[in-house]
């Protein structure tokens, strides 16, 4: 009997049509002797859907249109199972039972813990990093903190709070330049993607660009700006316990940091091809997520650089308590040759499998490592106590 996956994607947030990408190669990758997968797609105004044509990519052109065409459901749990129910109707239908969620979503109110916490209300077992380490892991400013706190590298950085800039802008100027010299670069605290990144180079620049960014958040982190730098990309799975890493990745930015075009709107057939990766039927293609972006597999470096960047790997992933597969994200320091963990993706786009394949794990086991890291965790987690039967309330009062 087949293990019933329900792979969430979309959600109320700026990435929502990458997490359709990313969870489209998933369900396709998904080994089909093993498991039944069960699309549940989250729309932009927060309902949930499923369908058969969910998991077709073209589907997606129309938003409107694919929710006239899908089922949209609400949850109910039993036994540990989340049960999908169908909304209209007089009477209740039940649509699917599923036996462990696979969250397929990235940014702000699904990857951020929230979604997470939803599924652990229910006692649902779920694949991926856990509530605290999927909001640490996505507000970056908490994330530097927790690092400096762990004696990790970070780049030497600033926060700036709505209220602050709004107040007074000069001031708020002044703050970061008396810690940080110019050029900056300011960055929402809690998006993916690079959506909203500014580079600020001086004061002219500052109130414009700052503003931009004050459109996605209300906390901004503004870090010196590494002029000399190479950015290097390492896939981590397993728990707190073991850890294997990916091979590095360096990717290559066509603008002055790597934007949102650079990952989701390239052509990256070429690059795939020239290291060796196997393609999906999204390789090359504008629906191909982070496979189609042009990277250097692997990433030219040093045996003591590849040493140093996957120790690194391994204590970020410990430190935050991840589970499953990230991807954290370094700069390396032309200039010092120092090499800085600059973030975390707890749900990588595409699940970072183009980075496994060169090491001979398929995607197919990938997801499958991901999956059984989830039902070991279920399994340790309900050897705990959460409650008693006792009622205090029942014995007040009582002689």
């Amino acid at each position: 009997m087949r293990t019933v996956v329900g792979v969430f994607f979309g959600g109320k947030t700026v990435e929502h049509e990458v997490s359709i990408i990313s969870a489209l190669q998933v369900i396709e990758n998904l080994d089909n002797e093993k498991y039944e997968a069960i699309p549940i797609y989250i729309s932009k105004d927060n309902k949930f859907y499923t369908s058969e044509l969910l998991t077709r990519i073209e589907e997606f052109r129309d938003l409107d249109e694919v929710k006239r065409l899908s089922n949209e459901v609400y949850f109910t749990h039993e036994n540990s199972k989340l049960v999908l129910n169908l909304v209209k109707g007089i009477f209740k239908k039940v649509l699917a039972k599923v036996d462990i969620v696979f969250p397929v979503v990235h940014g702000l109110n699904v990857e951020d813990g929230t979604l997470e916490g939803f599924l652990e209300m229910y006692n649902i077992p779920y694949v991926g990093c856990d509530v605290c380490a999927s909001a640490v892991g996505m507000n970056k400013i908490i994330f530097k903190k927790v690092l400096e706190a762990s004696k990790l590298p970070v780049v030497e950085y600033e926060t700036l709070n709505i209220e602050e800039f709004e107040e007074d802008e000069e001031k708020a100027f002044d703050k970061i330049t008396k810690k940080l010299n110019l050029p900056v670069i300011i960055k929402p605290s809690n998006l993916g993607s690079s959506i909203g990144i500014e580079i600020v180079k001086d004061k002219s620049e500052f109130k414009e660009k700052m503003q931009n960014v004050f459109n996605f958040c209300e906390n901004v982190l503004v870090e010196r700006c590494v002029t000399n730098l190479r950015e290097i990309n390492c896939s981590v799975l397993g728990n707190f316990k073991e850890q294997e890493v990916s091979v590095l990745e360096e990717p290559i930015k066509n603008d002055e940091i790597l934007s949102y075009k650079d990952k989701y709107m390239g052509d990256g057939t070429k690059t795939g091809a020239k290291n060796g990766i196997k393609a999906t039927k999204f390789s090359g293609s504008k629906g191909s997520g982070m496979a189609s972006l042009s990277r250097k597999i692997p990433a030219e470096l040093t045996k003591s650089q590849e040493d140093e960047i996957y120790l690194l790997a391994k204590e970020t992933f410990r430190v935050l308590n991840c589970e499953g597969i990230s991807r954290i994200d370094f700069i390396m320091d032309g200039d010092n040759n120092k090499i800085y963990v600059n973030e975390i993706n707890t749900i990588p786009g595409s699940l970072a499998f183009y980075l496994w394949e060169p090491k001979g794990i398929s995607f197919k086991e990938l997801l499958d490592k991901a999956i059984r890291y989830a039902i070991k965790r279920k399994e340790r987690r309900d050897k705990i106590t959460y409650s008693t039967d006792v009622n205090i309330l029942n014995m007040t009062g009582k002689k």
